[in-house]
């Protein structure tokens, strides 16, 4: 099992100055400490559950920029953005920068949308969830079509493209891999089966209720006719990572819980970036427990 980092929350004691230092250091830890991946929501607003609004929250795609010219093996990723932040060919010539400047280390993480709040006050369209879940379809299909190298025109029913240039194209192949996040049965986890080449699951709905989505997902490949070995499993934990809370010993039997069902991929978010030893330990003592899972 790979594991992974996810950084939730902005906020240094420190203010804004030391918010750029901090996350170096951290994306430098995990690196180091063996972590696969390293992801960033992509939100205008802190959301509900993390901290209040007014709280920092930095551009998703920027982030990544910084932490890529300061790591050299770790995968970044969103997790994920929404498909209403960006028109999609704009999107996706976004994710494909990111690609090549990081050498071909990233993940297309992507979702249809859900906090109203932020779209609101920034002046962004929040269409009805059936049509954000039409556009999110139609943006994994101009990814398709940019990524394959076709110059051509695209008309869906919300977007219309009359070239879908994307030069260079990514260095990943034959694109990066195209994380859907959500676990809605019916629209969500059918894309991932047509679109994608990973899932994201929230494991604190419970082993039993991830592997039931699983079976969920594994049923929709199998009508489209995708092998579902094919898609990687990803599954987002969160644990409180001030110091000495973290206990190892419940980390490793959570992926080992995890693995057991089918999880490929553990990503772990430690709210707030005071999380570095949380990192160093878990490198440390859970990274090489669950490594060969």
């Amino acid at each position: 099992m790979k594991v992974g980092l996810q950084l939730p929350n902005f906020g240094t004691s420190d203010g804004a100055s030391a918010i750029a230092p901090r996350l170096l250091d951290t994306a430098q830890a995990a690196e180091a400490g063996g972590f696969a991946s390293l992801w960033v929501m992509d939100h205008y607003f802190q959301i509900p559950g993390v901290g209040e609004a007014e709280e920092p929250m930095l551009e998703g795609y920027a982030t990544l920029a910084h932490l890529a010219a300061a790591t050299s093996t770790i995968a970044l990723g969103t997790l994920v953005t929404g498909v209403t932040y960006r028109e999609p060919g704009v999107l996706v010539k976004t994710a494909t920068t990111l690609d090549v400047l990081s050498g071909g280390r990233s993940y297309f993480g992507v979702g249809a949308a859900w906090f109203e709040r932020e779209h609101r006050g920034l002046g962004v369209a929040f269409p009805a969830i059936a049509e954000r879940f039409e556009r999110l379809e139609e943006t994994l299909q101009i990814a398709k079509q940019m990524w394959s190298g076709e110059v051509a025109s695209f008309e869906g029913r919300h977007y219309q493209l009359h070239e879908t240039l994307c030069v260079p194209r990514p260095i990943a192949r034959p694109h990066p891999p195209i994380l859907i996040g959500g676990g809605g049965e019916k629209k969500t986890l059918r894309l991932v089966a047509r679109y994608g080449d990973a899932c994201n699951l929230f494991a604190g709905i419970g082993t039993s209720e991830v592997a039931r989505k699983l079976d969920v997902l594994k049923a929709h490949c199998a009508d489209v006719g995708r092998p579902y070995e094919e898609i990687e499993k990803t599954a987002l934990g969160v644990t409180h990572a001030a110091p000495g809370v973290v206990k190892p010993g419940e980390l490793v039997a959570t992926c080992r819980e995890l693995a057991a069902i089918g999880i490929d991929h553990m990503l772990l978010s430690l709210p707030g970036l005071d999380e570095l030893p949380a990192v160093e330990t878990i490198g440390r003592e859970v990274i090489p427990e669950v490594s060969e899972l």
